[in-house]
Formats: structure tokens, C-alpha cells, sequence
């Protein structure tokens, strides 16, 4: 079931089209292997078949979707080594990035986070992953703000959706509690401005998915790149 979300005024369709579908792409509403119709995609969100026909080209640049001329577009396979690849510029980054944290951060910003904590807190009570990812972003996002490299997040984001989709899958499969604790553990590294904890913690956090992965790739083959099996859904021929 495609998960609509609010458009924001700012926005053009076509990038209130790309946002949506990226977001039911990483949150797996919309699934590896699954065949997507222009028309019914634009008829769902309510607009014309031209700005989704350009969010799949934008979409298929980042290896989210696979357009095939004559049979359509196909949400793309999870590819592990894409995942490696952006779990290891987030770690690189973000290790250098919770250092700084320890020498910048301030009482106001440690409220900030403890709230942000709070929330993943109040997720586990309702296992909501979506909204756990959500949150998980948002703490890491503020580490970025606390030291001024915001637009550095920014350049990341736009290019780990394939491990995001690992992460929302990691969540759904295992257990939340492990990487709230981590979350909480970051935090008090930072507080007590250990930068050598810090940085520890950082790669251990963002590296564990990738040794939760064989487990997710044995319970679901059909979502990663080497195993897809091609399903219709939202599915049509548009040409």
C-alpha cells in the first residue's frame, strides 16, 4: 500500500512525486521486484503521468528503480555492496563528525537529544520502525547541526538510500532496543566528551547492520540483488 504524505507548498509535483516514492521505497511499502505503473502511481497522488515518469529517471540514478523500455519500472534489489559502500562514507564521516560534537556540544544541545532519545524510547513500546528510522535520522542529523555541517548531512542522505533500506528492515527483523541502547550510549560518550569512546561506538553502531544482513538476507532472499523475483503490482505496461 502506497503511504501518502503531506505535499509541502514549497515544493514542485515532481519532487513531491520523488519524495514520496523514495519514501515507500525505503520503508518497503513499495517492494524489491515489484513492477510500479505510471498511471496508477499518478493517479493515486493525483497528478500527471509526466512528473512521475520523470521521478522514476531522478529515482532510477540512485539505483532505487530500473526502468525497462517496453515492460516498465521495476523497483530495484537491495545491492549489498551499494550498502557496504554507503554504510562506509556514513562511518568515515560521522566518526569525524562525533569528535567534533564532543568539543561543541552544549547543555541545550544534550536536552535536545535526550527528547530525541525519549521519543525512539516510546517507540519500542509500539514497535513502530518507520518512525523509529525517522528518529534515528533525526539524532544523527542534529550531531551534523551541533557542528555545523549540515549540508555535509544532507550530502549523505541523498545517498544511502540503499542502506536506509537495510536499516527500516533491520528494524521490522530484529531488535530496536539494540540500536536505541547504542543511540543512548553515543550520547553519554559525547556528554562526557570521550572522544575515543565516541568514535568507537560510532563505527561499531553503523557497522553492525552490515553483520545483521545475513541473517535478513536468509529471511528474505527475494529483496536483495542476486536472488530478486520479479512480481506485478501497481503494475502496467505504460508505453
Amino acid at each position: 500500500m502506497l503511504e501518502l504524505l503531506e505535499r509541502d507548498k514549497r515544493e514542485t509535483t515532481r519532487e513531491y512525486v520523488i519524495r514520496v516514492l523514495r519514501h515507500n521505497i525505503i520503508n518497503l511499502n513499495l517492494k524489491p521486484g515489484q513492477f510500479v505503473s505510471e498511471n496508477e502511481i499518478a493517479e493515486i497522488l493525483g497528478v500527471s503521468r509526466t512528473p512521475v515518469r520523470e521521478a522514476f529517471i531522478e529515482l532510477s540514478k540512485s539505483a532505487l528503480v530500473e526502468i525497462y523500455p517496453q515492460r516498465g519500472t521495476c523497483i530495484a534489489p537491495i545491492d549489498m555492496d551499494v550498502v557496504e559502500e554507503s554504510r562506509f562514507m556514513r562511518c568515515v564521516l560521522e566518526k569525524a563528525v562525533i569528535q567534533l560534537a564532543c568539543d561543541k556540544i552544549s547543555d541545550r544541545d544534550i536536552t535536545k537529544l535526550e527528547d530525541n532519545l525519549q521519543l525512539q524510547e516510546t517507540c519500542l513500546g509500539h514497535h513502530d520502525p518507520q518512525y523509529l528510522l525517522y528518529l534515528d535520522d533525526k539524532f544523527h542529523e542534529y550531531l551534523f547541526e551541533i557542528c555545523n555541517k549540515k549540508m555535509t548531512y544532507n550530502l549523505i542522505k541523498s545517498a544511502v538510500a540503499q542502506f536506509d533500506r537495510v536499516r527500516i528492515l533491520n528494524y521490522t527483523e530484529m531488535d530496536m532496543n539494540v540500536s536505541v541502547n547504542e543511540h543512548r550510549e553515543l550520547l553519554e560518550a559525547i556528554r562526557r566528551r570521550d572522544k575515543e569512546l565516541a568514535t568507537e561506538l560510532m563505527e561499531k553502531h553503523l557497522t553492525r547492520v552490515i553483520y545483521d544482513m545475513s541473517y535478513l538476507k536468509e529471511k528474505h532472499p527475494e529483496y536483495f540483488k542476486g536472488n530478486i523475483i520479479k512480481v506485478s503490482s501497481y503494475a502496467g505496461n505504460d508505453s
